[in-house]
């Protein structure tokens, strides 16, 4: 069972979930938005270490609390490593009264019928019961939707839930992550099809089966009511998804009910080579701007 004080604040504290979870392959390009150029590093050991750093530096901002930061994903590297002499999730709960989540996903598969499937996680048991033991509260696992194909979708979502009640054996909750990609032409014809698929499967679980969902921002405000209001989930998040943070906020206010849990639109302005100072005062104006759209729903 997750721990019901972080449980408790999934479910209904004001704020929102930072998501910290750049992987191997976005880290770069974050790092590159960070100020730091690849010629900066060489090798994947000094690359995570300076996203390791960044993160950090993030995560001991004055505010980056628990009464704005609900939640944090982390990246499996940084489960591994320590904030302030303290493990991640331990430091983040502990110090900052932050709810850990892990990305427990290993990347895309190929596009087909107008999806991307998530890779096989063969090791999947081994890393749930590592987060289990480092305090981790639940998970993040990311699929991409490329089209209004109902096949395609189907399977999607199906395979989200699968993993997804793998992941609740272990006592940890599910972050569902299946993205809708937002240039695509027939983005709204596909988020019906998702959310009739979504409901299909919520309906489906028994009553000590909880998920979270992560969603891409809808074409219509309001469309993932019926999901924030279904019994089997915790809490309904949105992904920023390539929007800018001012158009995410935007949509994001649009929603009842559905709070943010932005990467790229978090860290959007911060700088390697800003002073403390600099740094602090832009995650603050960044945190307040997103929760006050998480909030204003």
């Amino acid at each position: 069972m997750p721990n019901a004080e972080q449980h408790q604040k999934m479910k209904s504290a004001p704020g929102f979930v930072a998501a910290l979870d750049q992987s191997g392959g976005s880290t770069p390009k974050a790092l590159r938005l960070y100020g730091v150029a690849e010629d900066a590093y060489s090798g994947d050991d000094e690359m995570f270490d300076l996203i390791h750093q960044m993160r950090a530096r993030i995560a001991l901002a004055p505010d980056f609390t628990g009464d704005k930061v609900i939640g944090a994903i982390l990246f499996e590297k940084t489960m591994d490593r320590e904030i302030e002499g303290k493990p991640s999730a331990q430091f983040l709960w502990e110090e900052r009264g932050v709810v850990p989540f892990l990305k427990c996903d290993k990347g895309l598969d190929a596009e087909e019928n107008g999806v991307q499937l998530m890779k096989p996680m063969p090791d999947l048991d081994a890393l749930l019961e590592r987060a289990v033991a480092k305090g981790i509260y639940g998970t993040k696992m990311r699929s991409v939707i490329n089209a209004a194909n109902a096949e395609g979708i189907a399977a999607n979502v199906a395979q989200q839930f699968e993993v997804g009640k793998q992941i609740i054996g272990h006592g940890l909750v599910p972050i569902i992550e299946p993205e809708v990609t937002i240039s695509i032409a027939d983005k709204a014809e596909a988020e019906d099809m998702l959310l009739a698929e979504i409901l299909k499967q919520l309906d489906a679980l028994s009553e000590d089966q909880n998920v979270m969902l992560k969603l891409t921002l809808p074409e219509t405000a309001n469309h993932y009511a019926p999901a924030i209001a279904h019994p089997r989930v915790v809490r309904v998040v949105a992904l920023s998804g390539g929007y800018s943070r001012e158009e995410a906020n935007n949509r994001l206010s649009q929603n009842a009910g559905m709070i943010a849990s932005f990467s790229r639109a978090l860290t959007e302005g911060l700088s390697a080579q800003q002073s403390d100072d600099a740094f602090n005062t832009a995650i603050g104006e960044t945190i307040d701007s997103i929760y006050a759209a998480s909030v204003a729903g």
